[in-house]
């Protein structure tokens, strides 16, 4: 079930109790006045129920606010934003920048910005939204993408890209890769990729229709992006991830990465 949802209710339940208490309890202690003089009056014990209610409600309340329109954790479960972003990595993402959306239903109702190639974006995947991704992004909509012999083109220009080393990583906990690195500068953003040299590519070209993102995985060739499921609808954007928070050392056999936690996502 969606987390915000369980939010929500949990939001409306303990309210709901605490509002139900509040407006019998005024009524209850109003008949008492009414019918005996006002010493006689005594302060009743609240249920369970209702005391947990209380302590609950402003908690989920500011909770409820602070996910859904500031800012929502997440975790990084592949590694199809190697090296940019490691398995184990907890980040932060930017609910408002692309637009204020209410909870739940996820309709925009007041604008602030739209994503920028070289954004690292998390959005729900288009054939099944329970599910969120994170991505960069590269085609805005209008945009022709194309990639060719590993190379990405936008508008019929080259994307540049300098070497600059090795980068070991195991795929899927198995396989132990050597990949090249790179420092690749798409708009503003300057971000390091990984490509396999030993792993072939297919060239294609796609037109970004209105509305419409196409995102792919800085682990060019251990991502499941864009190239092979299609478009981001904008309506699908959760928002702009912009740190990591905490870091779990996955590859290591476990263990906190200090060196991690802190760091903005660039």
């Amino acid at each position: 079930m969606d987390f915000a949802l369980v939010l929500f209710i949990a939001l409306i339940v303990t309210g709901g109790i605490w509002f139900i208490d509040r407006l019998f309890r005024r009524q209850r202690v109003m008949e008492t006045v009414g019918s005996a003089p006002q010493e006689a009056v005594v302060t009743e014990k609240e249920p369970w129920i209702v005391e947990y209610a209380k302590a609950f409600f402003p908690v989920i309340l500011l909770v409820f606010i602070l996910r859904s329109f500031i800012v929502e954790p997440f975790r990084i479960p592949s590694g199809s934003m190697l090296p940019s972003l490691h398995v184990g990595d907890f980040i932060l993402v930017n609910k408002f920048k692309y637009g204020i959306r209410l909870p739940i239903i996820n309709d925009k109702v007041m604008d602030v910005s739209l994503p920028e190639r070289g954004d690292v974006m998390v959005f729900r995947f288009p054939h099944d939204e329970s599910i969120n991704f994170i991505k960069r992004v590269v085609g805005l909509p209008g945009d022709t993408v194309a990639y060719k012999n590993k190379e990405l083109f936008i508008n019929g220009a080259r994307v540049d890209k300098d070497r600059i080393g090795e980068y070991p990583f195991d795929e899927a906990g198995q396989r132990h890769i050597v990949a090249d690195r790179y420092i690749e500068t798409l708009g503003d953003s300057r971000h390091d990729i990984l490509t396999d040299s030993r792993k072939r590519t297919t060239s294609m070209s796609f037109t970004v229709p209105e509305n419409h993102y196409f995102v792919m995985g800085d682990n060019r060739d251990y991502s499941n992006d864009s190239r092979f499921w299609g478009f981001v609808p904008e309506e699908n954007i959760i928002g702009h991830a912009f740190l990591i928070w905490f870091s779990w050392d996955v590859s290591s056999g476990g263990g906190v990465n200090w060196g991690r936690i802190g760091n903005s996502i660039r």
